[in-house]
């Protein structure tokens, strides 16, 4: 056989194989389609809301002390003394071990720059902080201040939030509401369509936490000795959504 009439011969078997795999891929695509729209036949679709405002029950902030001194060691030991009496009335005031935690320890070097930008060592600053987890907001304004009275130089921000216990609480309430909602919504739009909803076909939920505050505090109104700064939680908001596909008939 002469090979151009070969060359010919592949030339349609190509073709012909081409042919066959794209009716196949367009009979798979529609029976995938058929499947998915089978699937969603005779549903309805509907979202459910709910929200709460709520005041946090747990502060977090951070207390600590900063030294400096011609040595490493003469720092850290005046820094070690400070701590020492700063977490002594942390636990005078009622302050159990497991709501102190040890955050940042640090000695380093404290340089000086002559106008050649030459650094030297011209001592050693120590720093050590604890962060305090509490859950009784009463007592933070004389956290801060009986921790400065014995010491403390450092006070970081404190954070507002709402305990795991408190927010499984209030999934579990708010998933019900939210469910609630978005049933009450299918329940009157199947009415008004003339159907009615036989079960669930699908569900899926979004959270949304805005349970952190975060409020600064000013070492200078201490070290004034102006009367101690109130401190409130103010109020957060815990929301939570759902999207319902019910079967109808």
């Amino acid at each position: 056989m002469p090979q151009e009439n070969k060359n010919d011969k592949l030339y349609y078997v190509i073709i012909a194989l081409s042919v066959v795999l794209v009716l196949m891929s367009a009979t798979t695509y529609a029976i995938s389609q058929s499947g998915s729209e089978k699937n969603t036949e005779n549903t309805l679709s509907v979202s459910g809301y709910a929200e709460q405002k709520i005041i946090p029950d747990t502060a977090t902030l951070n207390i600590g002390a900063v030294v400096q001194s011609e040595t490493a060691k003469e720092a850290a030991d005046k820094n070690a003394v400070l701590m020492s009496a700063v977490i002594a009335e942390l636990k005078a005031m009622g302050l159990q071990d497991k709501e102190i935690r040890t955050s940042y320890v640090s000695v380093s070097p404290v340089y000086n720059y002559d106008v050649n930008n030459t650094q030297t060592i011209k001592g050693y600053s120590a720093s050590n902080s604890v962060q305090i987890t509490t859950k009784n907001l009463d007592n933070l304004s004389e956290i801060i201040d009986r921790s400065t009275a014995a010491g403390a130089n450092d006070i970081g921000s404190i954070s507002f939030s709402v305990s795991d216990e408190k927010q499984k609480q209030l999934r579990e309430e708010l998933m019900n509401e939210a469910v609630a909602d978005a049933s009450s919504k299918a329940t009157t739009l199947a009415k008004s369509l003339g159907t009615e909803i036989t079960s669930v076909h699908t569900l899926s939920v979004s959270e949304n936490n805005d349970s952190g505050v975060n409020y600064e505090y000013d070492m200078a109104t201490t070290a004034k000795g102006a009367v101690s700064t109130p401190i409130q939680p103010g109020e957060s908001t815990v929301s939570m959504s759902v999207q319902v596909m019910y079967h109808i008939k």
